[in-house]
C-alpha cells in the first residue's frame, strides 16, 4: 500500500537533516512516522438493548462478522478492522504485576471462512454462549478484507446487555476517550429516551465526532416523524449531532444482489459519507497538522542554529553579545529539564489535586447512592421481596456514577495538559501529546451484589413461633384461672394464648425483617465500597499514565531545545577562533542550507488545506478508499 503524503514528508525531512547529526530530532520524526502508520480511526457503535447495532456493523462492512439474534444480546465488544484474510483474535487483560494498567494477552483463533466467522464470534461474545463473560474476554478482534476498513477504520460493536445504564453501558462510556467517532444507534419505534440523551451529552464532551443512526426504517412507516422528534430533542439538549435514517435489512439485500438503487434506499451512502469526510477526513487532517508541527519544530531548531552561526560569522565583533544571549536561552532551556522547573510543579501539583478531587467526587456519589438505597430498604419492608429490583437499581446507579467520574477525570486530565503546555509555548494544542485514556474495566472486577442468606420465615417457622407464644399465654392465664377455681385450660387462657401467639409471630417477623434489612444494607455498602476501591484505582492509574506521558513528552521537548541552543552556543564560540577562509566558506554554505530547509518547510506546509477550500484539499487516500465494498 502506498505511503501517505505525511509519511513521505517525514522521510524527506529525515534525509534532509541527516548531515546535522541530531539523533534526538531524528528520533522525534521516526516516532511521528510510526504514529502515522499505526494510528487507527476508531468508531464506537453504541445503543440500548436490541436496537440493531450488530446488524448495522455487518451492513456497514458488507460482511457477516457480528452475530445477530432476536433474543440474544452481545456481552463482549467486537472490534472489526482490516486484514488480508479473515481472522479472529481473543483479547484478555492480565495484571501487569505492578502499579501500571493491565496488559493485553492476545489469543489468535484458527482461521475460518468468512461465511462462518459470525458463528465463531458468537461463541465468545453473546450472553447465551458466554454468560456473564465467564471466558474473561476483554474484547474480540475480527479482521476482514474490506476497502472500507483499509483506510485505517475500526468499527466497534459494543455490548447491548442491560442498555446504556448497565455495567456494560458504563464500560462503553469509559471507552469514549479512545474513540474518534461515536454512532448512537436507536430504532425508529420510539423517540429518544432519557438515558440515550444523557449518553449523548457525555459523548459530545469527549469525542470529536458524534452521530445518531435511526435503524429499522423499513419496519416503521412513521420513521421520518420519529427522526424529526429526535432532532428536536437534540436541539433542546444543545447536542450538535447529525442523524441518519438507515435500514440494515435493505442494505444487506443490496449487498447480496449488487443493486445500487436498494443501496441508496437503505440510507447507508449518507452514513458512509459522514465517516469519510467527518471521521477519516478529520483524522487525516489532524495527522497532517501533527506532522507539519513536528517537521516545522525540528527544522525550526536547525534554522535557528544556522542563523545564529551566520550572525556570528558575519559580525565577529558582536559575537560576545550573541554568546551572552544564547547562554541565557540555554540556561533557561536547561532549567526546563530540572525537577524544580515550573512546569514540573504544575504537573505534579495538578495530578495531586486531581487525585484528591476525583476521589472525593467518587466517594460523594457513592455515599449518596448508599444513603438512598438504605432509605429504600428501611421503607420497603422485607428486602428479600424487592431485592432483585433494588440490586438492579444500585448496580445501574453505581455504574452511572463510576462512568461519570471517569469522564470527568478525563476532562480534567486534558485541561491539566493544557496548563502544563503554557510553560513552553502559547500554542497549547500544538505542543500537547495525544492523551487517550484507556477504557476502564473496573466494574468487571467487582464481586456480584448479593444478600447473604438469613434464617427462613416459612409456614413451619411461623407455626412453631405461634405455638411457643400460645403455650406461654395459656400457661400464664391458666395458672391465674386456677386461683379462682377455673381449670388450667379455659376460654380466657385459650384467648390469651391466641393473642400472645399472634403477637409473638408479629414480633418475630419484625425481628427477621429488621435483620434482613441490616444484611441488605451491609451487602449494599460492601458492593459500593468494592466499586469505590476498583474505580478509584483505575482513576489513579489513569492519572499516573497521563503524568508519565506529559512528563516524558515535555522533558523530551526541553532536551531537544537545550541541545539545539547548546549547539548554537558552541558554534558561536568556535566562530571567534575561525580563520577568514573558514568564515568565508561557512558564509557561502549557510545560505544554501537555510534555503534548503526553508524550501522543505514551504513544501511541508502544503500538506495543510487552504482556508478557502478545506474540503477539496483532503487527501484522496482517506476519502476515496472509504466506499461501500460489495466484494
Amino acid at each position: 500500500m502506498e505511503l501517505p503524503r505525511s509519511a513521505k514528508a517525514i522521510d524527506l525531512t529525515l534525509a534532509t537533516i541527516a548531515p546535522y547529526q541530531r539523533p534526538d530530532l531524528e528520533a522525534r520524526l521516526r516516532q511521528a512516522r510510526a504514529r502515522l502508520l499505526d494510528d487507527k480511526v476508531r468508531v464506537l457503535v453504541v445503543g440500548e438493548f436490541k436496537q440493531g447495532k450488530s446488524l448495522l456493523v455487518n451492513s456497514l462492512v458488507s460482511a457477516p462478522v457480528c452475530p445477530v439474534y432476536d433474543d440474544v444480546a452481545t456481552a463482549v465488544s467486537t472490534v472489526v478492522r482490516y486484514a488480508q484474510e479473515p481472522s479472529l483474535t481473543l483479547v484478555r487483560l492480565a495484571d501487569s504485576g505492578g502499579d501500571g494498567p493491565p496488559v493485553e494477552q492476545r489469543h489468535p483463533q484458527p482461521a475460518v471462512p468468512l461465511h462462518e466467522l459470525s458463528d465463531a464470534v458468537a461463541r465468545h461474545v453473546t450472553e447465551q454462549q458466554n454468560p456473564e463473560n465467564r471466558q474473561g474476554i476483554s474484547h474480540v478482534e475480527v479482521g476482514i478484507p474490506r476497502h472500507i476498513l483499509q483506510a485505517g477504520l475500526e468499527v466497534v460493536d459494543t455490548p447491548g446487555v442491560g442498555g446504556l445504564n448497565s455495567v456494560h453501558g458504563a464500560a462503553t462510556m469509559s471507552a469514549l476517550p479512545t474513540a474518534d467517532a461515536v454512532l448512537l444507534v436507536s430504532d425508529a419505534s420510539q423517540e429518544y429516551t432519557a438515558p440515550e440523551l444523557e449518553f449523548l451529552r457525555q459523548a459530545v464532551r469527549l469525542c470529536p465526532n458524534v452521530a445518531c443512526v435511526l435503524t429499522k426504517t423499513d419496519l416503521y412507516p412513521e420513521w421520518r416523524r420519529i427522526a424529526e422528534l429526535d432532532r428536536g430533542h437534540l436541539r433542546s439538549a444543545g447536542i450538535e449531532a447529525e442523524l441518519f435514517g438507515v435500514s440494515s435489512t435493505i442494505r444487506w439485500q443490496a449487498v447480496l444482489t449488487g443493486d445500487d438503487a436498494l443501496n441508496t434506499e437503505s440510507g447507508f451512502p449518507e452514513l458512509e459519507a459522514f465517516l469519510a469526510h467527518r471521521v477519516l477526513g478529520q483524522a487525516d487532517l489532524l495527522a497532517r497538522r501533527s506532522t507539519v508541527h513536528d517537521i516545522l519544530a525540528v527544522t525550526g531548531q536547525l534554522i535557528d542554529g544556522l542563523r545564529s552561526e551566520e550572525a556570528a560569522q558575519r559580525n565577529p565583533e558582536q559575537v560576545q553579545e550573541l554568546i551572552a544571549e544564547l547562554t541565557t536561552a540555554q540556561q533557561q532551556a536547561a532549567a526546563l529539564k530540572e525537577r524544580s522547573a515550573r512546569w514540573q510543579h504544575t504537573l505534579n501539583d495538578g495530578v495531586a489535586d486531581l487525585n484528591a478531587d476525583i476521589d472525593h467526587d467518587l466517594r460523594d456519589r457513592m455515599r449518596e447512592i448508599t444513603r438512598l438505597a438504605e432509605e429504600e430498604i428501611d421503607e420497603g419492608g422485607d428486602p428479600t421481596k424487592t431485592w432483585e429490583q433494588l440490586s438492579s437499581w444500585v448496580q445501574q446507579q453505581v455504574a452511572s456514577a463510576a462512568s461519570t467520574n471517569f469522564v470527568w477525570a478525563t476532562e480534567r486530565a486534558r485541561w491539566l495538559a493544557q496548563q502544563v503546555a503554557t510553560h513552553f509555548a502559547e500554542e497549547r494544542e500544538a505542543l500537547l501529546p495525544t492523551l487517550r485514556t484507556e477504557a476502564s474495566d473496573a466494574l468487571g472486577s467487582v464481586r456480584e451484589l448479593r444478600m447473604r442468606e438469613t434464617e427462613p420465615w416459612k409456614l413451619a417457622q411461623k407455626a412453631l413461633t405461634g405455638l411457643r407464644g400460645s403455650y406461654m399465654g395459656v400457661l400464664m392465664f391458666g395458672l391465674i384461672g386456677t386461683m379462682v377455681g377455673l381449670s388450667l385450660v379455659n376460654p380466657f387462657s385459650i384467648g390469651a394464648g391466641l393473642l400472645l401467639g399472634g403477637k409473638t409471630i408479629s414480633d418475630e417477623r419484625r425481628r427477621i425483617i429488621t435483620r434482613r434489612q441490616g444484611e441488605a444494607k451491609v451487602s449494599v455498602r460492601r458492593y459500593v465500597d468494592d466499586v469505590t476501591f476498583q474505580v478509584g484505582k483505575d482513576s489513579r492509574d489513569m492519572l499516573r499514565g497521563v503524568q508519565r506521558d506529559l512528563r516524558d513528552h515535555f522533558t523530551e521537548l526541553a532536551e531537544q531545545l537545550n541541545r539545539s541552543l547548546k549547539e548554537s552556543l558552541s558554534t558561536a564560540e568556535r566562530s571567534v577562533k575561525a580563520s577568514h577562509v573558514d568564515r568565508d566558506r561557512r558564509l557561502s554554505e549557510i545560505p544554501a542550507e537555510l534555503a534548503k530547509l526553508e524550501k522543505l518547510q514551504e513544501r511541508v506546509k502544503t500538506l495543510l488545506p487552504k482556508p478557502a477550500g478545506t474540503a477539496e484539499q483532503a487527501e484522496p487516500s482517506a476519502r476515496h478508499r472509504l466506499v461501500a465494498s460489495k466484494g
